[in-house]
């Protein structure tokens, strides 16, 4: 077996705390035996909940604090009230540490990326931190990024999200040249905004090892029309939230078509295998966890709402990222385009 891999959990991070981030790293430990977890927060909630999980409580530690930060805390109060002594800081600062290899939470995003950045820094070459999600596809998934640290990006920028996007592919993926696309209003080059237009340029000559596939639509992201879909956080949260109501909203279609009349039941119960497919491809709790790429360090946002086998899919992402050499990935292409970059300068 390998080493263990260390995963700080802010334990007291989203709408239920100790219940759902305890129960959702048991069911990680069931398919990850090798981790091992810090969980900060409060130790009285954390050991009452580890009670009910023997073989969990053999192989974590329970670091208490009394200050965790509030769901609906601005960034900036968040900074003031919890730097060092709050439940999210520790993680973080556990992973800057190298006491761990990568940080969860499902606390306050805005927070979260905040104190992500002041403790861990981004790393040299890096203007601004991302995040990225995984999104479902047709035939598999892609990552998606940004969806929500910045609003608006500059061409360097969107150049930064989609290296690092394509390292987060070659890590999760295995793919050797993963196909990267920048999200636009159309395929055609004299389309979209000139910061995009710039990226487009400076990714088919950035002698990255990806496969450029240049503009990618909307309607194309779930087609599977690229591994990588490059935009800025503003257009990309809209469009993870619409994705998100959509799936939803058919869901609930789905729902009332089948319970229209007795033929409908009955037509339902014969295809019950089909929908119970349908409903786990579909399952937003299946590919709960936002990567923070940038920074010096794996941090994984989890939504705040999610149960235990949403959350727990959040710290298997993060045990995939650092158990894949996340960070290498993303500073080896650095490098090389810093490399390029010399190469013509001279």
């Amino acid at each position: 077996m390998s080493a263990a891999l260390v995963i700080a959990v802010d334990a007291m991070g989203g709408d239920s705390g100790p219940a759902v981030t305890i129960a959702g790293a048991a069911v990680t430990l069931l398919r990850r035996p090798d981790t091992f977890f810090q969980f900060f927060g409060n130790e009285t909630a954390i050991r009452a909940a580890l009670e009910k999980h023997p073989s969990l409580a053999a192989r974590s530690k329970v670091i208490h604090t009394e200050v965790s930060i509030a769901m609906d805390a601005k960034p900036s109060q968040a900074l003031r009230q919890g730097r060092r002594t709050s439940s999210m800081w520790l993680a973080l600062q556990a992973v800057k540490d190298d006491e761990a290899h990568v940080a969860v939470s499902a606390g306050n995003t805005g927070a979260l990326m905040a104190m992500s950045k002041f403790c861990l820094k981004t790393m040299p070459g890096i203007e601004r931190p991302a995040i990225a999600a995984i999104w479902p596809t047709v035939t598999s998934e892609c990552i998606v990024l940004d969806v929500g640290a910045n609003v608006g990006a500059t061409s360097r920028q969107l150049s930064d999200f989609a290296l690092m996007g394509a390292a987060m592919a070659r890590s999760l993926f295995g793919q050797d040249r993963p196909r990267v696309g920048l999200l636009n209003i159309g395929e055609e080059e004299i389309k979209g905004l000139d910061q995009v237009k710039a990226a487009n340029s400076w990714l088919r000559d950035s002698g990255l090892a990806i496969d450029h596939r240049g503009f990618i639509e909307g309607d194309q992201i779930g087609h599977g029309a690229a591994d990588v879909i490059v935009t800025e956080g503003f257009s990309g949260n809209i469009a993870l939230k619409t994705a998100e109501g959509t799936a939803r909203q058919i869901a609930a279609y789905l729902r009332a078509a089948m319970n229209s009349s007795l033929l409908s039941k009955i037509g339902a119960f014969l295809a019950q295998g089909g929908f119970t497919h349908l409903r786990e491809k579909m399952d937003p709790r299946r590919l709960n966890g936002g990567v923070f790429l940038g920074l010096n360090g794996i941090v994984i946002k989890s939504h705040g709402g999610t149960d235990a086998t949403g959350f727990a899919s959040a710290l298997d992402l993060g045990y995939d990222m650092a158990r894949n050499g996340l960070i290498k990935q993303i500073a080896d292409d650095l490098e090389k385009v810093a490399h390029v970059a010399r190469a013509r300068d001279d």
